[in-house]
């Protein structure tokens, strides 16, 4: 049960971004822009980077959000999955495998990131934009985990909304939707 009444048709994030939509509008716009954005990195790439940290985090509602827009995006749930259990045998390049890496450290701590991980993303081909990138969504995706998991937000009672909210975030991205949420309503 959340610590503070929120709307019960809005599990997780979404009812915290609703509940405050001051606060939560510069948060939408930033997710937007790093997971949607104009970048070299894939969605899909981007999403199994938020994916990676909030399993970290152990944010089940994060962790199951993310996982089913890899999904979705692939076509296939072995990557997210392989992501999760093992970055190394994962089936992704040197260099994803890299910036996992660093956005799990990030997701723990910052300053477990060391010039040694830097140096061995930029030698499998990232460049200086996509390690930074990489961080920032790590340390956002940590805000959110810890925003979800510390407000005690409310998962979903059917397994099928993730479904439904990875469609909206593959279709739709990470602004909010022009005519709001009450359609969600039951």
């Amino acid at each position: 049960m959340p610590h503070i009444p929120l709307e019960s048709h809005l599990p997780g994030i979404t009812g915290l971004l609703e509940y405050r939509k001051d606060t939560g509008a510069p948060i939408r716009d930033l997710t937007q822009i790093l997971m949607r954005g104009p970048s070299t990195l894939t969605e899909a790439e981007r999403e199994l980077l938020a994916t990676v940290v909030s399993h970290g985090n152990e944010c089940r509602f994060c962790t199951t959000a993310h996982a089913a827009t890899v999904d979705m995006l692939l076509g296939e749930s072995e990557t997210s999955e392989k992501v999760r259990t093992d970055i190394s045998t994962a089936p992704v390049s040197d260099k994803m495998k890299a910036l996992l890496t660093i956005s799990a450290l990030t997701g723990q701590s910052g300053k477990l990131v060391t010039s040694g991980h830097i140096d061995a993303a930029k030698a499998a081909g990232a460049t200086d934009i996509e390690i930074h990138d990489a961080v920032l969504i790590a340390a956002l995706f940590s805000l959110y985990n810890r925003y979800v998991d510390g407000m005690a937000t409310a998962m979903p009672d059917d397994d099928g909304y993730f479904t439904a909210l990875a469609d909206r975030l593959v279709n739709h991205g990470y602004s909010r939707l022009p005519q709001g949420y009450d359609h969600l309503k039951k």
